[in-house]
């Protein structure tokens, strides 16, 4: 906890979350002394060209209109007749790909895991920017190589504030409040909604650990969506026991007891709710994927595997969580599928959802119990864990 508390610039977890999560941003200087960011301009291109990447080319000035916005993968060339200024490469979800980004999400173990969302980073020569904007999460923007000026303004903009015709949600009058230039290892966090412009000053890498929290709209749809598969929605309503009435425009007393009762008969237990929930927020997102092992493994195998490599890596392609539920009942969410876990389960499910890279020696221990080896197989060939020479 020492080292979120100095990442933090002295606060403490518990101060933090009470003065500045979603409400107030924060800047800290050095908050990642000495850091070496782990990739550059060079290879952040060359990952834009890769087909299974996501990555957008944002151009103020120089292209055919102003704010063009391309999406990758981009053909080499690309990179190499770019104008001089005024241009931005972003690579969403390089956790995926470079493994020092999936470890940076570590340093912020203080929040839950369910709500990260996933790791950008984005090149810029001066003068590069994406212009002044709001987004609807958290983030923390880690200085990587290079300087930014950040401004800010606390008031969420209307869509009035906003120009017409455009692919990003650019501002039209941004008024500046407060203005900070990064250096490497600094990090300013932002919550939802406060607008912010970010303009690079010389050759500049930002990286963005983001936190994303699912619509109230999503959830509650997803919820009765899910609830109302155990009902034959295609059976139309019937009341042939209908009373005659005097006044026809009437909804009468017991036609609406039916539909009280018809509404209340969506299942809303407190363990059901939970369960879907775990499910839900771990699923793989529509359009993203979980890629398959090479080979698939019996335990045996696995075991034997594992021994070899001496390391297991969880796969940023899938979310984990858990949960122990009323009953005593610990539950771990993998990619949308439940797992229930019994004897040394609850543990072994706490270090899954809880790390990235698991040592031999550190499962060792649970590797003798049928249920967990099969587990961790399980996972393994579903493509949630992986070694890393894979």
């Amino acid at each position: 906890m020492s080292d979120i508390k100095a990442m933090l610039g002295g606060l403490s977890v518990e101060e933090f979350l009470e003065k500045y999560w979603q409400k107030e941003p924060l800047l800290i200087r050095q908050a990642l002394p000495g850091y070496q960011c782990p990739i550059t301009p060079e290879e952040l291109a060359g990952l834009a060209c890769e087909e299974d990447v996501e990555s957008r080319l944002i151009m103020e000035q120089g292209g055919a209109t102003p704010w063009q916005v391309e999406h990758g993968p981009f053909a080499e060339e690309r990179f190499t007749n770019l104008p001089a200024t005024h241009w931005t490469v972003l690579v969403q979800e390089i956790n995926k790909h470079v493994p020092e980004f999936a470890l940076l999400q570590d340093r912020f173990s203080f929040l839950p895991n369910w709500r990260l969302d996933d790791v950008m980073v984005s090149y810029a020569p001066e003068h590069g920017t994406v212009g002044p904007h709001a987004d609807n999460y958290d983030v923390f923007l880690i200085q990587g190589a290079g300087h930014r000026r950040w401004q800010i303004n606390r008031q969420e903009p209307s869509d009035d504030d906003l120009l017409p015709d455009l692919p990003l949600k650019i501002m039209k009058n941004f008024q500046v409040e407060e203005e900070w230039v990064l250096e490497p290892g600094d990090m300013l966090y932002l919550p939802p909604g406060v607008a912010h412009y970010g303009v690079a000053l010389d050759d500049c890498i930002t990286v963005s650990v983001g936190y994303r929290a699912p619509t109230l709209g999503a959830i509650l749809s997803g919820y009765i969506g899910d609830a109302l598969a155990q009902f034959d929605t295609d059976v139309f309503y019937r009341d042939p026991d209908l009373k005659p009435q005097d006044a026809p425009g009437e909804i009468a007393l017991d036609a609406r007891e039916e539909f009280r009762e018809l509404i209340r008969s969506l299942p809303m237990d407190d363990e059901r709710i939970d369960r879907w929930f775990g499910s839900y927020i771990t699923d793989v997102r529509p359009g993203h994927f979980v890629p398959e092992p090479a080979e698939e493994l019996r335990p045996k195998k696995f075991k034997d595997e594992f021994k070899k490599h001496g390391e297991l890596w969880r796969s940023e392609y899938t979310r984990y969580a858990h949960f122990t539920d009323a009953a005593g009942v610990t539950r771990l969410y993998v990619a949308g599928e439940e797992y229930e876990m019994y004897g040394d389960g609850p543990k072994v499910a706490q270090m899954l959802a809880g790390q990235r890279v698991f040592r031999y020696k550190e499962l060792l221990p649970y590797l003798d119990d049928k249920d967990l080896l099969e587990l961790l197989t399980d996972l393994y060939n579903l493509g949630a864990l992986y070694f890393p020479e894979d």
